[in-house]
C-alpha cells in the first residue's frame, strides 16, 4: 500500500513537472510570436509594397515623359 502510494505521488510529480515546463515553453512561445507579429507590422508599415513601389515609379517617369516631351515640341515648334 505505501509502495502504491509513493509510487502515485512520484508519477504525480513528474506529470505536474512536465506539465509545468509545457506550458512555460507554450507561453514563451506565444510570446515570441506575439513579438514576431509586432515587428512585422512595424516593417510592413515603413516599407510599401513592391507593387506600390512599382507604381509611384511609373507615375514619376510618366510624368517626366510627358513634361519632356511638351518641351520637345514646344523647341521644334520654336522658329529659328
Amino acid at each position: 500500500m505505501k509502495t502504491a502510494a509513493l509510487l502515485s505521488v512520484g508519477l504525480s510529480l513528474l506529470a505536474g513537472y512536465i506539465y509545468g515546463d509545457e506550458l512555460r515553453r507554450r507561453k514563451h512561445a506565444e510570446e515570441y510570436a506575439a513579438d514576431l507579429i509586432k515587428l512585422l507590422e512595424k516593417a510592413s508599415l515603413k516599407t510599401p509594397l513592391p507593387g506600390a513601389q512599382l507604381n509611384k515609379m511609373a507615375a514619376v517617369l510618366n510624368d517626366a515623359h510627358r513634361q519632356i516631351t511638351t518641351v520637345s515640341k514646344a523647341l521644334q515648334k520654336r522658329p529659328a
